[in-house]
């Protein structure tokens, strides 16, 4: 069960990077329909075929590198939901054995992942509402964090000597990992709504942009026929990308004082190793972010700053465990 857990945080991870990368290059309506493609298992690529995906949706032009971005993309989700249904059947025959294996957890990541298909399907039907573009990446991340976690309970670590003085950090440790779930929400709803490049110079935005705030309208979802492209004005989207720029300060200021807290108290090398995998997901997130704004936001790039946001959050949930169960 271990591999299995193992391979699924693998395809996870796998599914995130190219659910980031459909967004970024337009391609979440690749397929107007769901789960198939133009009417197909595939995307369509013999003629006839074509013709026929074109007279049911004539308002969808067939976009070949589009649509296939955006099958992959499910096609690993759909394997990564088959491989969390073997682990959730496999934990369950394993408790009927009496065998000491998680089985709650394996559930909810089943449920989880059967809502996480709904909302694939309804990014599609809803034409990229914001919300549920937010949503379904919020859940992707949940169902990587998660699975994180049944790895780290099948795994059992053990520390040669407790880390009482962890203790003293734990709270901080907890509120870390809210900041960045926080962060990794503002960042799916800035890319949700195509504000990735509102603003872009540093540190926070060019010209008096404190006094195109637009706090409400921002964190609003007007009325439209297609989100794709956006739907916001530029005030708007604006405020969204301030509000995640603020953010990021916040997390490396609080996840930063973890660090300098951790290092000073902490005793156990587990909790230490722990803290250096946060530091370095914080260095490289950071220096991604400032990246996306210097070079106006290159694919490669803002796809790795996606993945290094999910790497950061396990490195997180990793060390808020170990002080749990070691503290």
């Amino acid at each position: 069960m271990r591999l299995l857990v193992n391979f699924s945080i693998a395809l996870a991870l796998v599914v995130i990077v190219l659910g980031a990368y459909t967004r970024l290059t337009d391609a979440g309506l690749g397929c107007p329909d769901w789960p198939g493609c133009y009417g197909h298992l595939t995307v369509p690529t013999d003629t006839d075929k074509i013709n026929q995906a074109q007279a049911l949706f004539p308002d969808a032009p067939l976009e070949h590198h589009k649509a296939w971005n955006e099958m992959i993309h499910r096609y690993a989700a759909g394997m990564l939901g088959i491989f969390i249904l073997v682990i959730a059947v496999t934990a369950v025959v394993r408790q009927r054995k009496r065998a000491e294996t998680p089985v709650k957890l394996p559930l909810f990541l089943l449920a989880l992942v059967i809502f996480q298909a709904a909302l694939g399907m309804w990014t599609v039907t809803l034409n990229l509402q914001p919300l549920v573009v937010m949503g379904h990446l919020l859940g992707g991340f949940t169902t990587l964090s998660l699975l994180y976690l049944l790895r780290l309970r099948l795994k059992r670590i053990h520390l040669p000597m407790g880390d009482p003085k962890a203790r003293s950090f734990s709270g901080l440790a907890m509120f870390a990992l809210f900041i960045v779930v926080a962060q990794i929400a503002l960042g799916g709803w800035v890319a949700a709504n195509y504000a990735a490049l509102a603003c872009t110079e540093l540190p926070i935005c060019e010209g008096d942009w404190s006094a195109n705030l637009d706090l409400a309208g921002a964190f609003s979802v007007p009325e439209a026929v297609t989100y794709q492209y956006g739907a916001h004005d530029y005030a708007e989207r604006m405020t969204m990308h301030v509000a995640h720029r603020i953010g990021a300060i916040l997390t490396l200021l609080v996840v930063g004082f973890l660090l300098v807290q951790g290092y000073k108290k902490a005793q156990s090398s587990v909790i230490r190793g722990s803290l250096n995998w946060v530091t370095v997901a914080l260095t490289l997130q950071i220096a991604l972010g400032i990246s996306n704004v210097v070079m106006m936001l290159p694919l490669g790039v803002a796809v790795a700053h996606n993945l290094m946001g999910a790497l950061l959050l396990l490195s997180l949930v990793g060390l808020n465990y170990k002080i749990a169960r070691h503290a």
